[in-house]
């Protein structure tokens, strides 16, 4: 699709809700009305969230060119997002990122991973997707691992056993790409040709970290990065945050290995929590003599045994649940 203006038939004022159509996929008014106000709305704004649950985005952008502001939206924001829904150009988005080799996936669609719904008003307007495989075939079988990024080397060590162990077991990785234990997870699963997702707070075509340029590079090769800002948008604190209810939800459980009290690896086990996901942790390093009667070798316990945690059940093979889509 070659660039195009601002897209008139957002901008028609019409409203209500989008339904997929009969191939799985989101209709092309309400995807090209998505893809505009994954420029406009924050990740995890909970008032437009409800109204583009309400009327769809179609309607929410009906809104923005009426100048109906939703309840809960302050004036001087409306305004900010009024701004930016007029600058958004969505066929110019879409044109850029299919020649870049990145997908807009969003309610609707077949891809669309339905265990995000969970997230209620804060569900992702859409998500931006670099790599081939499925999003939601992958995630149908997927963990996040997460935890500090100035991790000591147990917590990197276990990080990227645990990362192979599980991927090795045929799970899916998921984490969020950053320095420590992230980094660590990821390049465990890539090690043994696994797959692992990491969910980003920029966009998908931002080497962030700069330092896992290369590792980003590797994981939208073997698996898939994903994003909900567009192609081009650099982090924020608030921005890393709210990322992690992504993480959170998109698995079935949540594997924190090394965290402060205030940080976001906790964030995203809270968040786990709060949408009924199984939330486990690996346990401190235990001194090597203690350990000597309970192993074969005397040293201390694989970290590659923590897989159990997510892979042995007496019912369905694992407590994290069934693993149907």
């Amino acid at each position: 699709m070659a660039p195009g203006g601002e897209g008139e038939l957002l901008d028609d004022g019409s409203a209500g809700t989008a339904p997929a159509s009969d191939r799985g996929r989101a209709s092309e008014e309400e995807r090209l009305a998505r893809i505009r106000l994954s420029r406009v709305i924050e990740p995890g704004d909970a008032a437009l969230g409800r109204r583009l649950a309400d009327v769809g985005a179609v309607g929410v952008c009906a809104d923005l060119r009426a100048n109906r502001p939703p309840p809960g939206v302050g004036a001087e924001r409306w305004a900010g997002l009024r701004l930016r829904w007029r600058e958004a150009r969505p066929e110019r988005d879409m044109w850029a990122a299919e020649k870049s080799g990145i997908r807009f996936v969003c309610p609707g669609d077949a891809e669309w991973p339905a265990q995000l719904d969970d997230l209620g008003d804060v569900r992702p307007v859409g998500l931006w997707i670099r790599g081939g495989p499925s999003l939601r075939l992958l995630a149908v079988r997927s963990v996040a691992v997460v935890g500090s990024r100035a991790c000591t080397d147990y917590g990197a060590h276990v990080a990227a056993e645990l990362g192979a162990g599980l991927a090795d077991r045929g799970w899916t990785v998921v984490s969020g790409g950053a320095l420590g234990i992230d980094g660590a997870a990821h390049r465990g699963a890539l090690a043994v040709g696994g797959a692992t997702v990491a969910v980003l707070a920029c966009g998908v075509d931002v080497p962030y970290p700069a330092p896992h340029a290369d590792l980003l590079r590797r994981i939208a090769e073997q698996g898939l990065v994903v994003a909900e800002l567009p192609p081009g948008w650099r982090p924020t604190r608030g921005r890393f945050l709210t990322r992690n209810r992504v993480l959170a939800a998109l698995t079935r459980g949540t594997v924190v290995v090394e965290a402060a009290v205030r940080s976001g690896a906790l964030s995203t086990a809270r968040r786990a929590a709060d949408v009924g996901r199984a939330v486990m942790g690996v346990p401190r390093p235990v001194p090597r003599t203690l350990l000597r009667p309970r192993t074969s070798s005397g040293g201390p316990p694989g970290p590659r045994s923590a897989t159990t945690a997510v892979d042995s059940s007496p019912a369905a093979g694992s407590p994290l649940g069934a693993t149907g889509p």
